[in-house]
């Protein structure tokens, strides 16, 4: 069994894409083992309602992203970051040349079906059919359904559908890390080798970015880490890293 840490740590962890904070259980779980603090950002895509937590008074202050996770949370927190940890991250998520064409090709199918149309069933149900589509390629190379449930179970509805669209465009958009990102801190970028959402191209922009980052990478893991978790790895990292 963990040991309580000797400087306790509070940390704040967000979702991505079609996520949820339900996904965070079992990191949930080690932390509070650790004795550390652990609070859940939810960006409400699902039958949650949108949270945004806040740091504490009580320890080290520490960021684990998912994904898109850094870019929904607000510059004011993230600069109060005093660790960050980045899986599957990104600044830029379009990469410049052909293989952004394509990916913005992509992109703009999935806007057209999470668009409103004038059967509220039919749309609810297309927006499910998009989202479980994606959770095959962010689960690849292992089977979708080991995924956690989340908004892809059941036909979504109008507010998750326009914070869908709303966080879909601002994917596109994405040119550099969010504003307020603390890039003075410790960093560490968790790559998944078999990554079909954040290809090898907009990973090495990150690393570019964030030169003085430490880095793992998980090879044979897809965007969503189902069989290959990190999160042994994450908090040998925070513990060594954090001071004593």
């Amino acid at each position: 069994m963990p040991t309580p840490s000797a400087c306790p740590l509070q940390v704040i962890a967000m979702h991505g894409w079609c996520g949820t904070a339900a996904g965070w259980e079992p990191w949930r779980a080690e932390a509070e083992a650790r004795g550390w603090r652990w609070r859940d950002g939810e960006r409400g895509y699902g039958a949650e309602q949108p949270f945004l937590p806040a740091w504490g008074p009580e320890g080290l202050r520490v960021l684990i992203t998912h994904s898109m996770g850094a870019h929904l949370l607000p510059p004011s927190l993230l600069a109060d970051a005093e660790r960050v940890v980045l899986l599957a991250g990104f600044g830029r998520f379009v990469p410049p040349g052909r293989e952004g064409r394509q990916l913005r090709t992509a992109l703009a199918a999935m806007a057209a079906a999470l668009a409103e149309g004038p059967d509220p069933e039919e749309t609810a149900q297309r927006a499910q059919s998009l989202l479980q589509s994606f959770l095959v390629q962010a689960a690849a190379p292992d089977p979708a359904s080991l995924m956690p449930p989340g908004p892809a179970d059941g036909p979504v509805g109008a507010d998750a559908r326009r914070r869908l669209r709303h966080d879909l465009a601002l994917l596109e958009a994405t040119a550099d890390l969010p504003e307020g990102f603390p890039e003075q801190v410790p960093v560490l970028l968790v790559e998944a080798g078999d990554d079909r959402i954040v290809g090898p191209k907009v990973r090495e922009l990150l690393r570019q970015r964030l030169p003085a980052a430490e880095r793992i990478l998980i090879p044979g893991a897809g965007h969503a880490f189902l069989t290959s978790p990190p999160l042994a790895a994450v908090l040998q990292w925070l513990e060594r890293t954090s001071p004593s």
